[in-house]
């Protein structure tokens, strides 16, 4: 059994925005970047448990839409002088859909 799941394509995730994916346990949020990264964060901002699905992305962060603090995508780490993390998850790109390695 694969450890990768396919959860869309490329496209249907807009340029410096989201989609959200929703588990039984977590809500997901996929980022594409101008150069066609895709990053997998929980959707939750370490702070306030805003949703960073609806923030704005710049590089390879986010700033969260309820008290701007800006999280790396890649690490999930708060940034500046705000402290906290969140889960990040693996995600590849292949033929133009986008994969998110099973947790599990």
């Amino acid at each position: 059994m694969s450890n990768w799941l396919e959860i869309t394509t490329l496209d249907e995730i807009p340029v410096l925005g989201s989609r959200v994916v929703e588990t039984d346990t977590v809500n997901i949020a996929i980022f594409r970047g101008k150069d066609d990264t895709v990053f997998a964060i929980k959707d939750a901002c370490p702070h306030k448990n805003g949703p960073l699905s609806q923030g704005i992305m710049h590089g390879d962060s986010v700033t969260c839409p309820l008290h701007n603090w800006k999280i790396s995508l890649s690490s999930g780490e708060a940034l500046g002088a705000d402290e906290g993390c969140t889960n990040v998850y693996d995600t590849k790109v292949e033929n133009g859909k986008v994969f998110l390695r099973n947790p599990v």
